[in-house]
């Protein structure tokens, strides 16, 4: 069955897996960090994931990476709000906004972002519940345990399978709850937040447990720390095969949405895949 997301009047089909592409525009992301701060570069990126495939992207203007400090509201707000503008002006895909703070989450759908991507699951803001609901705007909860900040002191787990599932599961409920509907929400188990390797690898083999929730999967492995654990390779931004073979994996336990830093590569897999299936 195809599922169709308004976002905020940019449709987003999930009839296939799609892919999301990251424009992360701060100064201390993992991976490309610094690299689009400013609008200009910002959107010259957008065009080009436009141009090879994406089907909808998510800007970061706060960096989600263990240790990685806080941003105040005011900061995020100025860093996203130039670049959101110049890209739902010139990028016809949906955008997603990857926030836990309900204030830039009004701001962005005022300026076009028809989907948020909180790593906190609608926990981090009082606000962002009833912010979600009165804004009719899907979302995806992401599953993690602490902060940033800290989330990697927290990562032993008994089952961790059932355990973001539980998770997960109290989350849509509590959302339903407050008036969102269900077929608004998206979910991630969030991969390297609070989990180590052994945690990443037994989700990933478990993956298709989660399509018990019913609801579209999204997941974000690409140049993360497992790829270059597994593979070998230091540097993240040539974790690039790694990553589309885990986005591969992704897909083939049920995975609706890939996260990546690399779509070319990853819609040219994606396309292979599909044409073999």
């Amino acid at each position: 069955m195809t599922l169709t997301l308004d976002c905020n009047g940019r449709p987003l089909v999930l009839g296939r897996p799609c892919v999301m592409g990251v424009l992360n525009i701060t100064p201390d992301s993992f991976s490309d960090g610094g690299t689009y701060l400013s609008a200009d570069a910002a959107l010259v990126r957008a065009k080009r994931m436009w141009e090879e495939g994406a089907d909808i992207i998510d800007i970061g203007a706060e960096s989600t990476r263990p240790g990685a400090p806080a941003v105040t509201q005011e900061e995020e707000l100025r860093r996203l709000l130039p670049v959101l503008e110049a890209v739902a002006a010139e990028v016809p895909l949906p955008i997603s906004i990857d926030t836990s703070k309900a204030a830039v989450m009004r701001a962005a759908w005022s300026l076009g972002a028809g989907l948020m991507n909180d790593v906190t699951a609608l926990r981090a803001d009082p606000l962002s519940l009833e912010t979600i609901a009165g804004l009719g705007v899907p979302v995806c909860l992401m599953h993690m345990r602490g902060t940033p900040q800290n989330m990697q002191e927290n990562t032993h787990y008994r089952d961790v399978v059932a355990e973001v599932k539980d998770f997960l599961s109290e989350r849509v409920a509590q959302c339903v709850a407050a008036g969102i509907p269900r077929h608004h929400l998206l979910v991630d188990p969030g991969f390297g937040f609070a989990k180590d390797l052994e945690a990443n690898r037994t989700l990933l083999r478990h993956l298709d447990d989660l399509a018990s929730l019913e609801l579209p999967l999204l997941v974000g492995l690409s140049r993360k720390r497992m790829i270059g654990e597994l593979s070998g390779v230091e540097s993240a931004s040539e974790r690039v095969a790694g990553s589309v073979a885990a986005a591969l994996w992704a897909v083939s336990r049920g995975a609706s949405i890939v996260r990546v830093h690399d779509v070319a590569e990853t819609v040219q897999a994606l396309g292979v895949w599909r044409g073999l299936a």
